[in-house]
């Protein structure tokens, strides 16, 4: 007797763009299916995997979110992602379709090449990539390098610097995609969301669909279902860090731990995260913490310097009323002088 293989999503996407959001999403309107979530996170304190659990949603329970921290999967495929696909599979009543949201550094493709083991080979599918893009970042222009217009300045003058690895990691996304989802566009106008969809269209090699989203409210129809089977299709999904063992270094990029004693207002804490948010080299800021006279856990989500906070879940009894923000940014950072805008 034979079994469909179960579909996986790998929902890719930089810093802050709103994997998170969309995962949730996606949860809230499962429609009764069975859906399991592995939540990839770049340091040792997982922030993501603590939104899901706390999102009180029928097909949200704690044991359908795994979090596998400090460490980016596209680097443990063996020790990390693996065991946990199997682990997931084997159970009495394995998902009926699996989301894999990965941290906002990682290179989809070596994560794609894993689904190629045969111990995964023959029991999953990846369903589709989305690349989840934070729109208006994006039409900024932090991520809009030519990487041919900089090997060609390169070439005529080696001693000027043109290297851009946030750039490559952002274009080794979505050229990884089979959906690539604005997101945040209500933050931009009409004309300047249609010149970053054009943008974009350019910089991938082949027809994806791009689609405008606020806060990752899609149809589920539409984000899932695609049958993409990228695992089979690696070839016309480049990358800028294609070797033979799909290895890639994340030395550019380095994160820490801030912790943060109960609060008197959550206002004052934002203009304290949003000063250290505006320090050389900071990417993201994203935590927890407790504010006095609330019985409600505060999350808070940055990147550059725009921020999100709402109350997510009532403190356990008995729990210390303290949290902590991870910062993640460039290697280099100057630690103690974020960690004391923080503090203020």
């Amino acid at each position: 007797m034979t079994h469909a293989k179960v579909p996986a999503t790998v929902i890719t996407g930089f810093l802050g763009a709103g994997k998170t959001t969309l995962v949730r999403h996606l949860l809230a309107h499962a429609g009764g299916r069975r859906l399991a979530v592995i939540v990839n996170e770049f340091g040792a304190l997982g922030i993501d995997g603590e939104v899901l659990r706390a999102c009180d949603l029928p097909g949200c329970a704690e044991e359908d979110i795994v979090e596998l921290a400090n460490g980016c999967l596209c680097c443990t495929v063996a020790e990390e992602f693996l065991p946990t696909m199997q682990a997931l599979l084997d159970r009495p009543r394995p998902p009926e379709h699996i989301l894999i949201e990965t941290s906002g550094l990682a290179l989809p493709k070596p994560l794609l090449k894993a689904f190629a083991w045969p111990d995964v080979r023959s029991r999953v599918t990846v369903d589709g990539v989305i690349a989840v893009v934070d729109a208006p970042a994006v039409a900024e222009g932090r991520f809009a390098d030519d990487p041919q217009a900089v090997a060609a300045q390169r070439a005529e003058d080696a001693a000027v610097e043109h290297d851009n690895p946030l750039a490559e990691v952002f274009l080794d996304q979505i050229q990884a995609a089979d959906l690539i989802v604005l997101n945040k566009t209500d933050l931009l106008g009409t004309a300047a969301a249609e010149a970053l969809r054009a943008e974009i269209a350019e910089k991938i090699p082949r027809a994806i669909k791009v689609l405008a989203a606020r806060e990752g409210r899609l149809d589920p129809s539409v984000l899932l279902g695609l049958a993409a089977a990228a695992e089979d299709d690696l070839a016309a999904r480049p990358s800028h860090h294609d070797a033979e063992d799909g290895a890639h270094e994340h030395d550019d990029f380095e994160s820490f731990v801030v912790p943060l004693a109960e609060i008197d207002a959550p206002e004052t804490l934002l203009t304290r995260l949003q000063a250290a948010a505006a320090l050389p080299g900071v990417l993201r800021i994203k935590g927890f913490t407790a504010v006095r006279g609330k019985p409600m856990r505060l999350a808070v989500q940055g990147v550059g310097l725009r921020f999100h906070q709402h109350y997510d879940r009532v403190w356990p009894a008995g729990a210390a009323r303290s949290g902590h923000v991870v910062v993640i940014g460039q290697t280099g950072l100057d630690r103690a002088a974020i960690s004391a805008a923080i503090a203020g």
